[in-house]
């Protein structure tokens, strides 16, 4: 019988094995066996807590994308509402965190991309996260432009955001995350200079 209160914990420790495996061999080879390994367990506790190692990767992309929800509203809490210059580029920042440009995590991203082309959960997934970011730069864009304007902003900046984000992850350099943001806060101060226009 598991003790009480071992899932947050095991599956914590779980998805923390992923990241590394990921990290140290890629996807395809970051074995159910390897994950176990490296979090200290057996194979059968993966598929007690995850069912597969499809179930392993949705879950902690779902770590990720919370990490990255969290970072952007640590930003964003004490910002003035009407403020979407600074919203902007809080939101930019938030997918430049420390948690989302660590090797572990960019390998795991790029290889959930690649995942979600081919499984129904992790496309659906995808397709949140998608939504969600395209959703919050639009809202903002939208204080200051009309709608249509707002949408093509909106489309423009969350292309621009991934755009940076994957050159930087398949670069083999050390991301530079600043030069990543001023990018794409010079983008949102090119549309948002169209509201004064």
């Amino acid at each position: 019988m598991p003790k009480v209160g071992m899932q947050p914990i095991r599956r914590s420790q779980l998805i923390a094995a992923t990241l590394e495996a990921v990290d140290q061999v890629g996807m395809n080879d970051a074995s159910i066996a390897l994950i176990a390994r490296i979090a200290g367990v057996s194979n059968g506790i993966i598929s007690h807590y995850f069912k597969d190692k499809n179930g392993l990767l949705e879950a902690t992309m779902r770590h990720l994308m919370q990490a990255l929800s969290n970072a952007m509203q640590e930003r964003r809490a004490a910002l003035p509402e009407n403020d979407p210059r600074a919203h902007l580029r809080a939101i930019i920042q938030g997918n430049f965190d420390d948690s989302q440009v660590n090797g572990p995590a960019m390998k795991t991203w790029l290889a959930f991309w690649a995942s979600s082309m081919h499984h129904p959960s992790l496309r659906r997934l995808q397709r949140v996260n998608d939504h969600r970011l395209f959703s919050n730069i639009c809202f903002q864009f939208r204080l200051a432009l009309p709608q249509p304007q707002a949408r093509a902003a909106a489309r423009g900046l969350a292309a621009l955001i991934d755009g940076l984000w994957l050159r930087g992850a398949l670069s083999g350099e050390a991301f530079d995350v600043e030069l990543a943001q001023n990018i794409a806060v010079e983008y949102v101060d090119l549309q948002l200079a169209k509201a004064n226009a």
